[in-house]
C-alpha cells in the first residue's frame, strides 16, 4: 500500500511595496498609529516622497499638453472658419479635459480608488448643489447661450444697460469690452434672463438724423438739400434706399428725417460724416436750423408805474 502523500498549504504571497504602501496610509488616514514601526515610516516616507514627485512630473506635462491640445482645437477650428464663440469655448473644454484625467490619475498613486470617489462625490452633491444654486443657474443660463446663441463673440450687444464687444462667452460668465475700454464681466444667468439687444445682429443698419428746418425756408428747397447730403456722403448705401421724411410743423421749426443705411460695423463713422454733411448743406443752401429762443417780459408793480408817470 503507497504512503499517503501529506499536502502543505501554500504560503501566502507577500504583499508588494505598493500594496504595503497603501494599507499604510489606509491606516494612518483612519487614525490607527498604532504598532506603525520605524521601517514603516521609512517606507511611507520613501514611498510618498517617489508618488509625490511622480505626481508633480505628471502634472507638468498635463499643463504642457493642455495649453497645446487648447491651441490644437483652436487652430483648427480658425482654419475651418468654425464659430468663433464655440471655436473658444471648446479649446478651453479640451484643456479642462486634459487635466481632469491627469488629476484623476494622481488620485490612484495616493490610494484612492475612482468606486471610492465617484460615491463620495455623489454623497456630497445634493450638498453641493444647494450651496452653489446661483453658480447652477449660470452653468445652466451658460449652456442655453451656447445652444441657442443669441450672440457671438465679436457682436457688439446691450444687456441690462451695459454696451460693448462680446469677447468671451464662458459657461458661468459672459465678457464685454465697452468702447471706453473697460472690461464688464457679467453672470451668464442674468445676462441670459434680461433683454438682449444684440446691435451687430443684422448686416445693415439705418442711421436716422433728425433736423429741424427754419420756417422761412423753402421746404422743396430743404428737401434738395437733405436729400445732397445723402449722396455725398460716403458710406451711406444706394440699396436700401435712402430717404427724406417731412415729420411735421413743431414749435419753432419744420421738423424732418434724414435716413440711410450702411454697413453694421460702419455706423457710428457713417453717422457723423452724414450729421457734417447736412450741416453743410444746408449752409450753403441758405436754409437756417432755429434754435429755442426765451423771450422775458418784465412788468412793474402798478404803483411804481403810477410814480413814474407822475
Amino acid at each position: 500500500m503507497a504512503p499517503a502523500l501529506e499536502t502543505v498549504a501554500a504560503a501566502p504571497p507577500l504583499p508588494t511595496t505598493g500594496e504595503r504602501f497603501n494599507a499604510l496610509l489606509d491606516q494612518l488616514m483612519a487614525g490607527q498609529w498604532g504598532g506603525i514601526t520605524p521601517a514603516d515610516w521609512q517606507l511611507v516616507a520613501v514611498q510618498g516622497g517617489m508618488r509625490v514627485a511622480l505626481v508633480l512630473v505628471i502634472l507638468f506635462v498635463a499643463l504642457t499638453l493642455a495649453g497645446w491640445a487648447s491651441a490644437a482645437v483652436r487652430t483648427s477650428l480658425t482654419r475651418m472658419k468654425f464659430d468663433p464663440t464655440l471655436s473658444k469655448f471648446l479649446a478651453k473644454m479640451a484643456r479642462w479635459s486634459v487635466l481632469l484625467l491627469a488629476g484623476l490619475n494622481c488620485l490612484g498613486y495616493f490610494g484612492v480608488e475612482m468606486t471610492t470617489f465617484a460615491a463620495v462625490l455623489g454623497a456630497t452633491g445634493f450638498a453641493i448643489g444647494l450651496a452653489l444654486q446661483g453658480t447652477l443657474s449660470n452653468f445652466a443660463a451658460g449652456a442655453m447661450l451656447l445652444l441657442f446663441r443669441p450672440f457671438k463673440v465679436g457682436d457688439v450687444v446691450n444687456i441690462g444697460g451695459q454696451l460693448g464687444k462680446v469677447d468671451e462667452i464662458e459657461l458661468f460668465t459672459t465678457s464685454i469690452d465697452t468702447f471706453d475700454n473697460r472690461r464688464i464681466i457679467l453672470p451668464n444667468g442674468s445676462v441670459f434672463g434680461a433683454t438682449i439687444e444684440n446691435v451687430t445682429y443684422h448686416p445693415y443698419r439705418r442711421i436716422d438724423v433728425l433736423v429741424g428746418a427754419d420756417y422761412a425756408a423753402d421746404i422743396d428747397q430743404t428737401r434738395m438739400a437733405l436729400e445732397q447730403a445723402l449722396v455725398t456722403t460716403p458710406g451711406v448705401l444706394a440699396n436700401p434706399e435712402p430717404g427724406v421724411v417731412l415729420l411735421g410743423l413743431g414749435a419753432s421749426s419744420v421738423d424732418w428725417r434724414v435716413q440711410g443705411w450702411a454697413v453694421s460695423k460702419d455706423f457710428g463713422d457713417v453717422k457723423q460724416a452724414l450729421i457734417r454733411s447736412v450741416k453743410m448743406q444746408l449752409d450753403a443752401a441758405g436754409v437756417g436750423i432755429p434754435f429755442p429762443q426765451m423771450q422775458i417780459h418784465v412788468s412793474e408793480p402798478p404803483q411804481q408805474t403810477a410814480r413814474r408817470a407822475a
